[in-house]
């Protein structure tokens, strides 16, 4: 199970941050923002997944003409949009919220291996409900496109990470 698995990988980083420094794994942290805490040890909040599904969402709405939405389509869209874009606000918040009580509870040396666990899978679970949220909302999404639109989103999609992939190609169009 991938989610048991990333919950043991994170809970292993934690420990071992903790364990191999002459100094808390807290104190270490505390003059981080929450950036560069992520890249220190491994995002807990890895927002890419979520990223690229918001996008898909983002360009229908941006370029519906190109896509061909009709204005009933739109009209659907819109708010399901501005409502994801929302929801998205308060998880990351929620998240963070919940990254930060990890911290504090590893702020003592001999800290509480079953609390950090359980702020580990709360963190889990609560990135787990956002990508199922956001699932949800991208199928609600797809079945309001015909198949010419859908092709259309996924080629400009490709074409969007694809420019990022390779931005001196771009540059040298």
């Amino acid at each position: 199970m991938k989610t048991g698995n990333s919950i043991a990988l994170m809970v292993a980083a934690v420990v071992m941050m903790a364990f191999n420094s002459p100094v808390t794994a807290y104190s270490q942290m505390k003059d981080m923002n929450m950036d560069e805490h992520k890249g220190a040890h491994g995002s807990m909040m890895d927002q890419c997944h979520m990223d690229k599904m918001s996008s898909m969402m983002d360009k229908c709405v941006e370029h519906a003409e190109k896509i061909g939405l009709t204005e009933a389509q739109l009209a659907k869209m819109k708010p399901l949009h501005r409502e994801m874009q929302k929801k998205m606000v308060r998880d990351k918040a929620d998240v963070k919220i919940a990254e930060l009580d990890l911290m504090e509870i590893m702020e003592v040396k001999d800290f509480d291996l079953d609390k950090a666990n359980a702020a580990v899978r709360k963190i889990a679970d609560l990135m787990t409900a956002q990508h199922l949220e956001m699932i949800k909302t991208m199928k609600e999404v797809r079945g309001m496109l015909t198949d010419e639109q859908f092709n259309k989103m996924k080629s400009m999609m490709s074409m969007k990470h694809a420019d990022k992939k390779h931005p001196k190609k771009m540059m040298n169009k």
